[in-house]
């Protein structure tokens, strides 16, 4: 699962401003993205979502149908295989992983079937699956992937009691000491804008650990906090998951132990502690298979299915938002999405049309979106904002017909590279060439985002 503050952004010189606030949090209802239900020819499971630039949605699965994974691409319209046609790994592909880089390479990673033993990845670019070396040659099963600022592809997996590894040069090398988390159970892997690599997983606890994207195999991991996040589950795909937010603060979902009910936490990092976002527990009863993401003003959501088989809802799916205001967590969309059994969630936020992208098991792959936007066309015309250059060499412009009160720059996939400011120039020409995206706060409180090319 991949866990960005924002993915995707639209691509014009002249936009509309969209605001990130809400309305009536079940008046607004889940769609499914394509008009079509089940996506998949078959059942489904390990499931991942990513977003790129242009609000195109990735989906990656174990494809029952076959007995491989597949991956499938949503170009505003259509559903269709990435590749053209299912089945991208050589078997069975169950504990696996995606995600996309600045420059739109799709990268996706599975446990290797028996009789085998490794992490397998492969690279999609250029209209070609690609594979490359193993990230791990012995038995595997929890594992993540994350690729950095500058498009290098790091592994997280459970060999060696959990280890890092950067991919350079056709070859996998160590990040950090091996074995620093005892374990990778429900592991996930994100990556800041401050160079920083953040590690989640169940070990006596829910534990993250940083370290730098630069570190060698000689330098230490670092606990986040100085203790665990809290007590949690850890069997029965009560997953835990990280995402950070626009200032890569790291927010953590994951299911209390059995004396705690098996219910919902989310806690973020202060900079000294991990402090509780909203009440502890608070989901309605027992949940697994959680997924988080933060969207670019720092609102969680969070997917969970209930797994009490007392609870009318059993087995169905659910999504919270957190309201700052009541400092309450609410369902929106619903009381449940799915009508029948619903697994393996994975949830993100799509900017370019300002909704939340939900995907899970259903029998076969279901996605959906919610929109997340309470603004009318005429309104959000109001508000309209200039980039140029576009490409650019480092130095952007910034021109609009509402006061600026501050501007900041991106990597498409959600990582800080540039101070916030508020003048009317922003500059990334010490950052690799690639898409990046700007992000435009107004006076009057709209935010407003745009992409640009940096060029050589």
């Amino acid at each position: 699962m991949t866990k960005n503050s924002f993915l995707a952004f639209k691509k014009k010189l002249i936009i509309c401003g969209i605001s990130l606030t809400f309305f009536s949090a079940n008046a607004q209802t889940w769609e499914n993205v394509g008009g079509t239900g089940i996506i998949s020819a078959g059942g489904s499971g390990y499931n991942n979502l990513v977003i790129d630039a242009s609000g195109n949605y990735y989906v990656s699965y174990y494809d029952v149908s076959i007995s491989k994974a597949s991956v499938q691409k949503f170009n505003g319209s259509a559903w269709s295989y990435l590749g053209g046609s299912a089945g991208i790994t050589s078997g069975i592909a169950t504990y696996s992983a995606l995600s996309i880089d600045g420059i739109g390479n799709l990268y996706y990673s599975n446990q290797l079937s028996y009789p085998g033993a490794g992490m397998e990845v492969r690279k999609f670019s250029s209209g070609i699956w690609s594979q490359l070396a193993n990230a791990a040659s012995v038995n595997v099963n929890y594992q993540a992937i994350a690729v950095s600022s500058n498009n290098t592809l790091f592994s997280y997996s459970s060999d060696g009691s959990g280890t890092v590894r950067r991919y350079n040069n056709g070859t996998w090398e160590q990040v950090g000491n091996a074995g620093f988390s005892t374990g990778a159970t429900f592991a996930e892997m994100v990556i800041g804008s401050d160079n920083n690599i953040y590690v989640c997983h169940v070990a006596n606890g829910v534990k993250v650990y940083k370290i730098s994207t630069n570190a060698t195999s000689s330098d230490t991991w670092t606990l986040v906090g100085g203790n665990s996040v809290g007590t949690a589950y850890s069997s029965d795909n009560s997953f835990s998951d990280i995402a950070l937010d626009s200032y890569n603060v790291p927010y953590v979902a994951y299911v209390s132990n059995t004396g705690e009910g098996r219910k919902l936490n989310v806690k973020k990092f202060d900079g000294t502690n991990w402090v509780q976002i909203g009440g502890a527990n608070f989901s309605d009863t027992i949940v697994n298979y959680t997924s988080i993401t933060v969207s670019s003003d720092g609102t969680p959501y969070v997917a969970a299915s209930i797994w009490d088989s007392s609870n009318t809802n059993h087995t169905k799916n659910q999504v919270y938002k957190y309201n700052s205001a009541t400092t309450s967590w609410v369902k929106i969309g619903g009381e449940t999405i799915s009508d029948g059994a619903a697994t393996y969630n994975d949830i993100a936020i799509d900017p370019v049309h300002n909704s939340l992208i939900l995907t899970y098991s259903q029998g076969g792959i279901m996605v959906k979106k919610l929109s997340l936007s309470n603004l009318s066309v005429r309104d959000s015309q109001k508000e309209k904002i200039e980039m140029y250059p576009n490409p650019t060499s480092g130095i952007i412009h910034v021109q609009g017909n509402q006061k600026i009160r501050s501007a900041q720059a991106y990597s498409i996939s959600g990582q800080l590279v540039s101070s916030p400011t508020t003048e009317s120039t922003i500059d990334i020409s010490n950052s690799p060439k690639g898409t990046y995206l700007i992000k435009v706060q107004l006076d009057n409180g709209k935010t407003l985002t745009e992409k640009v090319i940096k060029k050589d």
